[in-house]
């Protein structure tokens, strides 16, 4: 699931082309209080950028310079405080050369946006979305007004996390019907990085990407999305598994050559991730059922320096008895650039010759595809 408050994943800010020449966004909203900002959120090469504008009577402006549409986030805070903020209005849009109107007579949520031929196709894109994407927002409305008892139920989280993914799969016919239908738009090749959401799968993605227009997939968007397909094959499910050397909570060096002659589970996590400690249980009692068997675990935690002794006490918090490693750079861990992972929990199922067999087990399918595998216990 990829919503739900954030609860199935935490992940790290996408990418996106490199930001670099002539747009004007102007925006006409509800009045507003003095204090209030607009903010825009987007992307680059160079990591997460955030516009601001001062809101006069209901209007803002913002300018700047791309070479190629750019994906955002328009943001308005009441407050004028910034974005780190819970329950800010926001929407989506592209911004691209020429002028971008958005506008509405009462609240953000419900502004049009207007300009260009992406935010034009996405006005198309999101007409078709509409219905799905309310009966998503109940769930995650559901979700978030449940008592915090039942909100910590695996039988209720299950339930929701059950029919979302009806849901998803939904979305996902009509993000492919879109692109199927409008191979020469910019907005199909975004719409295929949405399909693929945090941990895209390379075999549903890459023939999606393939059928764009070739002007698409020339694009800066384009080749750089190529290369990450690239890297996706190289951690797909039937591929060897890239092997990386880093050191345990005691400083000794570790290497996943090192587990040759067992099934392992490269489970990727950090101290400070809910969904990653909310889903440790399930890890440990996959690793107290099977290690009998020939499987194991490696975590590789995506802490950083500073978290240290985070680190380690969730370790012994959680019961996590095995093989932990860190290099502490937070996102920039290299194991997690050698296995493209972008958002956790992650991990990736290694059989005893070091082949990737499985990815992304979580919950009942982790003990489901380990029983399969190793046999009932």
């Amino acid at each position: 699931m990829k919503l739900l408050g954030g609860l199935f994943f935490c992940a790290v800010p996408g990418l996106s082309m490199a930001q670099s020449g002539n747009y004007v966004l102007n925006g006409k909203v509800a009045p507003l209080p003095e204090t209030a900002k607009a903010y825009l959120y987007y992307q680059t090469g160079k990591g997460a950028t955030t516009d601001s504008a001062v809101i006069k009577n209901g209007t803002f402006a913002f300018s700047g310079t791309l070479n190629e549409p750019l994906s955002s986030y328009l943001i308005i805070n009441p407050n004028g405080t910034g974005i780190r903020q819970r329950g800010l209005a926001m929407i989506p849009l592209y911004l691209e050369n020429g002028k971008i109107t958005v506008s509405s007579k009462d609240s953000l949520q419900n502004a049009k946006v207007s300009g260009g031929p992406v935010n034009a196709d996405n006005a198309v894109l999101n007409n078709l979305l509409k219905p799905v994407n309310e009966k998503m927002a109940a769930i995650n409305k559901e979700y978030s007004e449940a008592p915090e008892e039942k909100q910590k139920s695996q039988e209720f989280t299950s339930a929701l996390e059950k029919r979302y993914q009806v849901l998803e799969e939904e979305q996902k016919s009509i993000y492919k019907a879109f692109i199927k239908s409008h191979p020469a738009s910019l907005l199909s090749l975004f719409s295929i990085k949405n399909l693929g959401g945090s941990v895209p799968d390379v075999k549903e993605v890459e023939p999606l990407f393939n059928s764009l227009a070739a002007s698409v997939k020339s694009s800066k968007a384009g080749v750089a999305f190529a290369e990450e397909i690239t890297k996706m094959k190289k951690t797909a499910i039937g591929a060897m598994a890239p092997d990386f050397t880093m050191a345990d909570t005691l400083g000794k060096q570790v290497s996943l050559h090192d587990f040759r002659g067992k099934y392992v589970l490269i489970d990727f996590w950090a101290s400070w991730c809910g969904p990653c400690r909310k889903e440790n249980p399930n890890v440990v009692k996959a690793f107290n059922t099977y290690q009998s068997k020939g499987f194991t675990v490696l975590g590789v935690s995506l802490d950083q320096t500073n978290a240290r002794d985070r680190w380690i006490k969730a370790i012994h918090d959680d019961g996590l008895t095995w093989t932990q490693v860190s290099d502490l750079k937070g996102w920039k861990n290299e194991a997690a650039g050698l296995y493209s992972v972008r958002a956790i929990p992650q991990n990736f199922l290694i059989d005893p010759s070091g082949k990737i067999i499985a990815t992304n087990l979580r919950g009942e399918e982790l003990e489901s595809t380990l029983s399969r595998i190793l046999g009932k216990i």
